[in-house]
């Protein structure tokens, strides 16, 4: 089955240690292009010069959590309605129930492999795009 190759990862994340870590995995390891953003405001900036396949959003963020960020770059304009997947490190029933309803295809928990990373947001946007077919 025949669906969209993912190159292109728009990433926001406030902590430079992990934004360095993935980075490097996504890069190194999977091969993708990666913008990355230090935070919510800097990535409505940014999307207006990007047109990434996919949102990788850190959950939890200062002053815009990834939520938010997702509503408002999905807002933006029809073009930025694409796939998204968090990063958090705290998992609640709640949560997993909001992000169910933002159509996006999954939660990374950290702290993650970065090893695995690539693989796992492969994972994720090929049974996304099967689950279309």
């Amino acid at each position: 089955m025949k669906f969209p190759a993912l190159k292109t990862i728009f990433y926001v994340e406030d902590d430079p240690n992990i934004q360095n870590l993935v980075r490097m995995s996504l890069e190194d390891i999977g091969g993708f292009e990666v913008t990355v953003c230090s935070s919510g405001y800097e990535a409505l900036e940014m999307i207006k010069n990007h047109n990434p396949d996919l949102f990788l959003l850190d959950f939890m963020m200062p002053e815009m959590d990834g939520v938010e960020l997702l509503k408002k770059l999905r807002k933006i304009n029809k073009e930025a309605e694409r796939p998204a997947i968090f990063l958090t490190t705290e998992v609640h029933s709640q949560d997993v129930l909001e992000y169910s309803q933002l159509d996006i295809l999954g939660v990374i928990a950290k702290p993650f492999d970065p090893i695995s990373l690539p693989e796992i947001i492969k994972s994720l946007w090929r049974n996304h795009h099967l689950r279309s077919f």
